[in-house]
């Protein structure tokens, strides 16, 4: 099972390629030393990462060029 759910975490996101990208820069980011946002029993990057977003603590903004 997938925690946190895929349908709490798409009602973040506009499309799932949107999630595995945030997902993925987030995850890249706390793996260099980053402070993670939200509690979290995990000490998995991509699980923390994915938490974060679910929690709204992650943002992003679509730009021409990707996503930041």
């Amino acid at each position: 099972m997938i925690n946190p759910p895929l349908d709490t975490l798409m009602k973040k996101v506009d499309c799932k390629y949107t999630l595995a990208v945030l997902a993925a820069k987030r995850a890249h980011e706390i793996m260099k030393g980053e402070r993670t946002l939200v509690e979290s029993k995990s000490k998995k990057p991509v699980t923390i990462a994915l938490e974060e977003i679910a929690q709204g603590k992650i943002i992003y903004q679509r730009t021409k060029t990707g996503i930041k």
